[in-house]
């Protein structure tokens, strides 16, 4: 079912708190064609909460996929066509999430154990007709062990029809573990998913976990069909201006960090008219300048000023300016020792 305008060579994870609309749209100002996904929204939420503010994006943040939570094929077909209305190019099923939460209103990945009841759910989804269905899940949970789980579980998607999976290539422990532990404690395992490809060869198998680097993306696309960044690409942004280069060979020259900055003042001055604070969208954009002269005052610009009422365009400009400043002086101390020698 995978489509083939729907180019996952390159993919931005779903991160609960983070991956936000705003979060979205500034990371599209860096790369055109990565794939971005929302912060997973439970079932629950959308058919029962606010649509509009789970919903709602900008049409520059396409190709963009909602992630959804849930076990119940009559639910998530209803999710599934409201994210189709709502202009989704993508549904991904969560079945890799192990925090407490989501396991007590049985998704994430204590659904690895019911691979019966994730194809019936895929299946129902694609049965819509609207979008493309995906699935994103651990190599295996808890107990389970070797390849032959995965094989099995992958193996029932395949039979219902679901064409692409995103595979983190850790196990999740449901027990004894926080979110943030199942991050990094256990072992990654990429020859499994490598495995995966190569007996689903007509699958889409992107992979995910531990992936900290562009280069290390590229080459993961060696074995695999894609490869998904999450944390490290929050952390240090500007790896994504690499991406339309390095992975979808793409001409031109990528923004620079202050020309970035300075493209997000149309969408910032419209979401200020709408009652947004500043600091709801600069929070995403504080590692922007990492590594770079400059970059601490930055952030504490924004961090003291961004939260108030009135600040606006001209708040993140006085920030820019510290880094401007900050260059302009590296570069006349490089000229001047460049002149000593």
């Amino acid at each position: 079912m995978a489509t083939p305008d729907l180019d996952r060579r390159f993919c931005v994870a779903p991160m609960l708190d983070w991956s936000d609309r705003h979060c979205r749209v500034f990371w599209r100002q860096l790369s055109r064609h990565a794939v971005l996904y929302t912060e997973m929204v439970t079932t629950g939420a959308l058919l029962h909460g606010d649509q509009h503010r789970h919903l709602q994006f900008s049409d520059i943040e396409h190709p963009v996929a909602l992630q959804l939570g849930g076990s119940d094929p009559a639910a998530l077909v209803q999710a599934t066509k409201l994210a189709a209305e709502w202009g989704y190019d993508e549904v991904n099923l969560n079945c890799g999430c192990p925090s407490d939460r989501v396991q007590n209103g049985f998704f994430g990945a204590c659904l690895m154990a019911r691979p019966d009841l994730v194809a019936d759910c895929v299946k129902a989804m694609l049965d819509t007709g609207t979008l493309p269905i995906t699935v994103k899940h651990r190599i295996g949970i808890d107990d389970q062990e070797g390849y032959g789980p995965l094989r099995d579980f992958v193996g029932q998607l395949a039979d219902a029809g679901c064409g692409t999976v995103i595979v983190h290539a850790r196990k999740a422990w449901l027990q004894g573990l926080s979110p943030k532990e199942n991050r990094e404690i256990p072992p990654l395992n990429y020859p499994m998913v490598y495995q995966l490809k190569r007996d689903f060869p007509t699958m889409e198998v992107v992979i995910n976990g531990g992936i900290n680097a562009i280069d290390d993306a590229v080459s993961h696309l060696s074995q695999v069909d894609g490869s998904m960044l999450g944390r490290s690409i929050y952390q240090n942004p500007y790896q994504l201006a690499e991406v339309d280069n390095k992975i979808y060979q793409q001409a031109g020259t990528p923004p620079s960090r202050v020309e970035v900055v300075r493209r997000m003042y149309p969408y910032i001055e419209q979401e200020l008219g709408q009652g947004t604070r500043l600091h709801h969208i600069t929070r995403h954009m504080l590692g922007l300048f990492n590594g770079c002269p400059g970059a601490r005052q930055f952030r504490r610009h924004l961090s003291e000023n961004a939260n108030t009422a009135e600040a606006g365009t001209d708040t993140l400009e006085a920030a820019l300016n510290y880094v401007v400043s900050a260059q302009q002086r590296s570069e006349e101390y490089q000229q001047q020792r460049a002149a000593q020698h």
